[in-house]
């Protein structure tokens, strides 16, 4: 299992940035796929799903609105678009694959988007 995660970096509050995280090595279209994100002294938390057709996507209240999560599963990538980014938004995004019938995970191994003037 590999994950290619990539469009991190760093961008002046309010702009935009799309993170993609590329899959390889198990069935992508069986997986649910998830955003995470991980700020400096703080937890992981949950900001963005979408289930395995991508049909359908919930979203953290802290980002509802600003982001969009999609998939392709024909490229085997999930993408998460940001906009009106805020400083707020600093952190190491992860992408998630879950399969819930046996609850198999896989993690990306995270990218780093900052938001600074």
């Amino acid at each position: 299992v590999e994950f290619v995660e990539s469009g991190g970096g760093m961008v002046q509050p309010g702009g935009s940035l799309r993170l993609s995280c590329s899959a390889s090595g198990f069935t992508f279209s069986a997986f649910a796929m998830s955003w995470y994100r991980q700020a400096p002294g703080k937890e992981r938390e949950w900001i963005a799903l979408t289930n395995s057709t991508g049909e359908y996507t919930d979203y953290a209240d802290s980002v509802r609105g600003r982001f969009t999560i999609s998939r392709d599963n024909i490229k085997s990538t999930v993408y998460l678009q940001m906009d009106d980014l805020k400083s707020e938004d600093t952190a190491v995004y992860y992408c998630r694959a879950l399969r819930l019938s046996d609850v198999t995970v896989y993690w990306g191994k995270g990218i780093r988007v900052t938001v600074s003037s």
